[in-house]
């Protein structure tokens, strides 16, 4: 029976899930053994239950991203915090250094053509600061890199399938 994959996209720019769809043709390998039950590769709406691997890209930026990752944390068995940004915050985190008022303004106001008259529909409230994806939720395995190399993806999904330890250092452009 086949493992289920899961990749999802919060605030980032989908550089990491560019660098997975890089390990190219070992794609059809790793797809022998594990479907993609929800990604923003495939048109899957609702997160499923008992997902065996969560890749995550992106930093904690909004109340819904919270609810999210904590809906995703529940019903995954090992959560791979993929890239730097959600690792660490990485650039959506350069504004926490600004007031988010200020920085709303100038993001929507100021560089408007219809100078704050600005309507938010349906847009969830944005933190006060932007988060790495570990400050809200446990994560199993970190894969650093902005993004990580599709190399270091393949090697990781391969040890996670075979129950073996993972040395991020050896898999990544950090490494030897």
């Amino acid at each position: 029976m086949k493992k289920k994959l899961a990749t999802v996209w919060l605030d980032g720019c989908s550089g990491c899930h560019m660098s997975f769809l890089d390990i190219d043709e070992r794609l059809l390998e790793v797809l022998q053994f594990f479907d993609i039950v929800y990604s923003p590769l495939v048109d899957f709406k609702e997160f499923p239950e008992s997902v065996d691997v969560t890749f995550v890209e992106g930093a904690i930026s909004t109340t819904e991203d919270i609810k999210k990752i904590k809906e995703i944390r529940k019903k995954s068995s090992i959560i791979v915090a993929m890239g730097d940004c959600a690792i660490t915050g990485n650039v959506p985190s350069m504004r926490n250094s600004f007031k988010l008022n200020s920085v709303i303004d100038r993001g929507y106001a100021e560089n408007s053509d219809k100078h704050n008259k600005v309507e938010f529909f349906d847009v969830p409230p944005l933190l006060t600061n932007v988060l790495p994806v570990n400050a809200i939720i446990h994560v199993n395995y970190y894969l650093p890199g902005c993004p990580p190399p599709a190399d270091a993806f393949y090697n990781l999904i391969k040890s996670i399938l075979n129950q073996e330890k993972f040395d991020v250092f050896q898999h990544t452009r950090f490494g030897k």
